[in-house]
């Protein structure tokens, strides 16, 4: 379980507070207790997204399956300085990807370390 603290939240919320979906959902993640991957699952059904594994392993699919855009160089340094506006935008620019998720999942990748996650991308070049 992916935990965020109040915090967290609160430091999210003061970089994407010209977002109201980003509201909305640090509000969610809130109300789950700062529970990530289980409002992710809320959101992800609510997007019409049939999640079939376990929490943590269906958020962590979905965060893979987008690793190479969300490794992309010219955003991965303000991910690293946990800076997430450009990378926002950049998720909700792309139409297959759900918009609704891309605030959990650029939390999951903030907490699970930005440069461990994009590692087996690096391992290629």
């Amino acid at each position: 379980m992916t935990k965020i603290t109040t915090q967290e939240i609160a430091q999210f919320r003061s970089q994407l507070a010209d977002d109201p979906q980003a509201m909305e959902v640090l509000d969610l993640i809130e109300d789950c207790e700062g529970d990530l991957e289980d409002a992710a699952m809320t959101l992800a059904i609510k997007a019409g997204q049939e999640p079939g594994r376990t929490n943590s392993e269906w958020l962590d699919a979905l965060a893979r399956k987008w690793r190479a855009v969300l490794c992309e160089q010219e955003y991965r340094d303000d991910l690293v300085n946990s800076s997430v506006g450009g990378m926002m935008s950049r998720l909700k620019s792309i139409p297959e990807f759900p918009k609704i998720l891309a605030t959990p999942v650029l939390i999951y990748v903030l907490k699970q370390g930005v440069n461990s996650f994009c590692e087996p991308l690096d391992s290629l070049k």
